[in-house]
């Protein structure tokens, strides 16, 4: 990569990162964002619990809920988890509306069950901010795509999604939500102003590049540290500076880790290094 390239990416970066508002000295409970989180499974037990932990350090309340088998993870988020409300699936509902985002996905698996609670949720209420990530991505109905969800595939992930719009007729390329695709660089595609006034397909679609990242981050959790991040930026900020600015800081909280161990560290190390980077990088 160029001098030139990684100078104009660092400037592009640099102005959503100026975009962030921290709470307020005289900020009430709740004004900070209340985020509801539906994830995990029986068969993925700490995914959901990663984003969870993020997400707990940034927004003043999160809603979390699982399937009833996930017995232990619910139990240790109801014994750690002092600033959110654990609920059962049946009453997801009615906490959507409370909330300023939603982030599903994380830990779920990618079965007909997921498919219809997906559908169902993200179908009805799909006014609201969305993260659909993993699982959720996974099996959705392209066509309840919008463009105030965030998607946040790799590329095998992307590869699936194409699929999936093709088998259902639809034209990708005029899919209007926020695309945070992961990689080596992670890439953040949005419409211009993210507003759509005319035919999607005369629009530019405009890209965001996040380079960053070492090899300690290939160990699975990395992904959904990085959801729970977005998720909770999303409370309070638009779709695009959500997105780049929690890729940025989640490759750059493993870098820093990466300065002392190496790439022998954990999503556990990785989500207690995020919140003094971002502070960092945001002041």
């Amino acid at each position: 990569m160029s001098k030139l390239i990684k100078k104009y990416i660092n400037k592009e970066i640099k102005k959503y990162l100026q975009n962030i508002k921290h709470p307020s000295s005289d900020s009430h409970k709740g004004q900070n964002g209340k985020l509801l989180l539906i994830g995990g499974s029986e068969l993925f037990h700490a995914a959901s619990k990663w984003s969870l932990d993020v997400a707990s350090k940034f927004v003043d309340m999160v809603f979390y809920s699982s399937v009833p088998e996930n017995n232990q993870l619910i139990n240790d988020a109801k014994g750690n988890f002092w600033n959110g409300i654990v609920i059962p699936r049946s009453d997801v509902e009615d906490y959507i509306n409370e909330a300023d985002c939603i982030l599903i996905g994380p830990g779920m698996k990618r079965d007909e069950e997921t498919k219809k609670i997906v559908d169902y949720l993200v179908g009805k209420y799909s006014q609201k901010k969305w993260v659909i990530d993993a699982g959720a991505l996974q099996v959705i109905d392209p066509s309840l795509l919008k463009i105030n969800h965030i998607i946040t595939p790799h590329t095998g992930e992307m590869v699936k999604l194409k699929e999936s719009f093709k088998k259902n007729s639809l034209n990708i390329d005029k899919l209007q939500s926020t695309i945070l695709l992961k990689g080596k660089v992670d890439k953040v595609f949005y419409f211009e102003n993210n507003i759509i006034t005319k035919d999607t397909a005369e629009l530019k679609k405009e890209v965001v590049k996040i380079d960053g990242g070492n090899a300690g981050m290939t160990k699975g959790g990395s992904g959904d540290s990085l959801a729970g991040l977005v998720a909770s930026l999303y409370c309070n900020h638009d779709a695009i500076t959500s997105a780049v600015v929690g890729s940025y800081i989640n490759k750059k909280a493993g870098d820093e880790l990466y300065k002392t161990v190496g790439p022998y560290f954990n999503t556990s190390q990785l989500v207690e290094m995020i919140p003094r980077v971002f502070w960092a990088e945001t002041n």
